[in-house]
């Protein structure tokens, strides 16, 4: 027999689940006219990874091919008829006469975009609009704000464009998509500095908390009443791809769990640091992960002392913030250079999802340099 009480809280926890939306892809890293690498690509990867990490279960919307190479944590749709998603990124040293490397993002291949009817007929409390190759169309954003509770958007969902001969990927004003009037329905939009230029932050931040992701400087969020920096963490980068998606996997994971904006934003900033120092999709340190996952614990029982504790997202740096930062940098610091031996392989990082989870390969050919997601795309006029 269940009781109200068990009731209650088997809902609650089927609640507290987070919709990720978006396509898996391959990624080809193209240098002087030749093949470099390829890789998983696709933010779904690296925000699901993270999620696995700090035992968030998640339910995951992503279409491909059947010529799909990777094994992944969330069984994506497959479509027969069509290919995965494939991007193509042309790097050159030094090109235009400057010191760091520019990038043509090139989207050859493009697999079924994601459709309303594709998505769940379950609530969310979160859900994650985070397309990479144009899959989430203006409906489906629509369907994902009526079936959760708060829905968060990455920017390059909403204004990536792609030449009809080449497949280059081109940036638009975010007012000239179909998304905009969707704007004030959602609850936190996500963009690069770069990527930011491309939206009046001033005007969207009445609508909706805007979150600007600056590398090494760590990221702002902005909001109706104020804004706030969030402190960076120090990184050995050896490949920035996926860190944008590493950030809001983080910061996601950490409202999921109850943290105030502040201190999600700043679990976002820990696990986009700790992206950038491996090739590929990441593989993290368990037992930093469990120290991680205790203190969000303690955190989160700490400000409830403190705080009125209800589903609105808290802007205001909570007492402790500096003192969660502290504990983070130090944890970090904690985990060994090298990380070979520390796959997979924890009770920790095992989830209960109604999806089939099967885990990452570790094994698997890395992009040497960022395909399409931190690095600044040449804008093609």
């Amino acid at each position: 027999m269940v009781t109200t009480a068990e009731s209650a809280a088997h809902k609650s926890q089927q609640q507290s689940r987070v919709l990720i939306v978006g396509n898996y892809c391959h990624d080809v890293l193209i240098q002087n006219n030749a093949v470099k690498a390829v890789s998983l690509g696709g933010a779904a990867s690296f925000i699901s990874n993270v999620f696995n990490g700090v035992s968030v279960s998640c339910n995951l919307v992503s279409k491909v091919g059947e010529d799909f190479k990777y094994p992944v944590s969330y069984t994506p749709i497959v479509i027969p008829t069509l290919k995965t998603t494939v991007f193509h990124s042309y790097f050159d040293p030094g090109l235009h006469g400057n010191d760091h490397q520019d990038r043509i993002l090139k989207r050859v291949c493009a697999c079924d975009p994601i459709r309303p009817s594709d998505l769940p007929e379950t609530r969310f409390k979160y859900g994650m609009a985070v397309g990479v190759g144009g899959e989430i169309l203006p409906e489906t954003l629509e369907r994902m704000i009526e079936i959760c509770d708060v829905v968060f958007a990455d920017i390059q969902a909403l204004i990536r464009v792609f030449d009809g001969v080449d497949g280059t990927v081109k940036l638009v004003k975010l007012e000239e998509t179909g998304f905009y009037t969707l704007l004030p329905r959602i609850g936190v939009l996500k963009a690069s500095s770069e990527e930011a230029v491309f939206m009046d932050v001033e005007k969207v931040r009445k609508w909706c908390c805007v979150v600007v992701t600056n590398g090494k400087h760590g990221c702002k969020v902005y909001w109706k009443d104020g804004e706030l920096g969030i402190s960076p963490f120090l990184a050995n980068q050896e490949d920035p791809t996926g860190a944008g998606d590493s950030f809001f996997g983080g910061f996601v994971a950490g409202l999921v769990q109850g943290l105030a904006v502040p201190d999600a934003a700043l679990l976002g900033n820990l696990f986009g640091s700790l992206s950038v120092e491996q090739v590929g999709l990441p593989t993290f340190d368990t037992r930093l992960l469990q120290r991680v996952k205790d203190e969000v614990q303690r955190r989160k029982m700490q400000c409830l002392l403190h705080e009125r504790s209800d589903d609105e997202l808290k802007f205001l740096r909570p007492i402790g913030h500096e003192q969660f930062h502290t504990f983070l940098v130090a944890a970090k610091l904690k985990t060994p250079c090298s990380i070979e031996e520390h796959q997979w392989n924890s009770p920790s990082s095992t989830i209960e999802t109604e999806q089939t989870a099967v885990p990452h390969c570790t094994k698997q050919p890395k992009l040497l340099a960022n395909p399409m997601y931190e690095e600044p795309i040449q804008r093609v006029e």
